[in-house]
């Protein structure tokens, strides 16, 4: 007994009912000892799993016990030529007979050799002409942007007016905040720490694969990374990102499924094809500061990783061209020293430069002032602007999860009233379940008013993301030169960013 799929096994009753039959067909041709192997439930005959039952009949072939091997057809035996071939040789040497609902065949017999070949063989083209149809059929319907792939977080599939936003204006807004983020920071490390700092929470499937509830749990980095590289975000449809691979293992074909492929070799790509969180350009502009920012792969402007030094992973050696590493020297107040290390370390050979980096920041540092000294004011201005943007937005997303907290207490209050009272294994349950969502309520209130509370400066003080300029007191003109020593002096990854800013202007 054989079905393909799980799904098969669960919905198909019908089929299972007519093999399960073939005990009956069995007796009626006079065996009195029937076994059933149905271990192969759920598994394919292409040869691309392994099957139990089937090698369970083989073995038992080669003991000599087996008279007869009864299946509805042949396919319910093998899809592919070696298995099935090898099951007629092996009942042709013991004289065992094959019978379906058509009839008996002896596989030592020329003709009827030939004949359960021959249906073999069509099983075999028949499987490999619905795949075909099928793989054909959906990539014609992806090409046209009609085929309902899975969408992420954030998109939904409407019965009527077809892909759209997801309705959960939390859900949308976090999403669009993450973008936010990265555009400000360039790290997704960055984000993460930045929203953690904030709070933000990201939901969960709370029931497996069918993301239909959710819990909303802390915010982790594979989401924010999932998010900013994927490619539906910003408006465009793909399909055959990922792609199969077979290996031979064991003497048989393996085939192993989500290898992803570069963006170059995909499928299809439409863009334009719903409405996006971002444009095109700006996803592959992250695409771009993401691949840079990786320390694994070579090439690329490194992202700064903390320490004191204004230029890591941006200058490289003039004699190599190899990039020059940051190390550290002195006792109690260290100092940053820039060196030509990599040739040293793999291949023992003489270092080409080593210099003192505080000098050379210092440098770097004036030559920025002088550049960007006539948009004192307008920097300013863009900063405030920043950072009440900023703010409205991290009130928004508290609001917002205030919201959903107070429905959640609503919806856990209504249940607990409609319980009876008398039943106190369940009310005590949906009791606890009512005081969590109530501790909830209080805890988003406390960091709402919190936020309506605090002044910006001092939050920023105690958070470890990258500080943003502050305000400017009395909207005087302020200094670059001030605004930027005290931006260095906050935080490395600022002044980082903002040398990053400079190269790139």
């Amino acid at each position: 007994m054989r079905q393909s799929t799980q799904a098969q096994v669960q919905l198909n009753l019908e089929s299972q009912r007519r093999q399960y039959e073939l005990v009956d067909v069995a007796r009626r041709w006079g065996y009195r000892k029937v076994e059933v192997i149905d271990e192969d439930l759920g598994r394919t005959a292409s040869g691309a799993v392994e099957r139990p039952g089937f090698e369970r009949l083989v073995e038992d072939l080669c003991t000599g016990h087996v008279g007869a091997v009864l299946c509805l057809e042949a396919s319910r035996l093998s899809r592919n030529g070696p298995d099935w071939r090898r099951l007629l040789e092996l009942c042709g040497e013991v004289d065992a007979r094959v019978i379906d609902l058509d009839g008996v065949y002896d596989p030592g017999l020329p003709n009827d050799r030939l004949l359960l070949g021959m249906k073999g063989s069509i099983s075999e083209f028949e499987l490999g002409v619905l795949r075909a149809r099928m793989y054909e059929a959906a990539r014609a319907k992806a090409q046209r942007g009609e085929l309902r792939i899975s969408v992420p977080f954030g998109y939904v599939w409407h019965r009527d007016c077809g892909l759209g936003f997801d309705p959960d204006m939390r859900l949308q807004e976090t999403i669009r905040l993450i973008f936010a983020r990265f555009r400000e920071l360039g790290s997704a490390r960055q984000v993460l720490i930045s929203m953690i700092d904030d709070g933000v929470h990201f939901p969960r499937p709370s029931d497996g694969k069918k993301m239909v509830s959710f819990d909303w749990v802390p915010i982790r980095y594979r989401n924010v990374i999932s998010i900013l590289k994927n490619p539906f975000y910003a408006g465009a449809y793909v399909y055959g990102k990922s792609e199969k691979r077979t290996e031979i293992v064991d003497g048989r074909v393996r085939k192993s499924y989500g290898h992803y492929k570069p963006a170059s070799e995909w499928a299809v790509v439409l863009k334009d094809h719903h409405e996006g969180y971002i444009g095109w350009s700006e996803y592959e502009r992250n695409q771009e500061l993401l691949a840079a920012n990786a320390y694994g792969k070579a090439g690329g402007v490194k992202s700064g990783r903390g320490g004191r030094a204004l230029l890591p992973g941006l200058i490289s050696c003039g004699r190599c061209g190899r990039r020059l590493v940051v190390m550290y020297a002195g006792r109690g107040q260290s100092y940053p020293v820039y060196r030509c290390e990599r040739g040293n370390l793999m291949m023992a050979q003489a270092r080409c430069m080593s210099f003192n980096g505080f000098r050379t920041d210092a440098a770097v540092t004036r030559e920025a002032l002088e550049a960007v000294a006539p948009m004192a004011i307008e920097a300013a201005l863009e900063a405030e602007r920043m950072q009440l943007e900023s703010e409205a937005k991290r009130r928004q997303m508290i609001e917002l999860d205030l919201q959903q907290a107070r429905y959640e207490a609503s919806l856990a209050e209504r249940r607990y009233a409609a319980c009876d009272p008398e039943n106190r294994l369940i009310a005590a349950q949906l009791e606890r379940s009512w005081e969590a969502t109530l501790r909830r309520v209080e805890t988003c209130e406390a960091r709402l008013s919190e936020v309506q509370r605090v002044e910006p400066v001092d939050r920023f003080r105690t958070s470890r993301a990258s500080p943003r300029i502050s305000r400017p007191p009395g909207m005087r003109r302020v200094s670059t030169c001030a605004v930027v020593s005290n931006c260095c002096a906050r935080s490395s990854r600022t002044s980082w960013r903002m040398s990053m800013t400079m190269r790139a202007t």
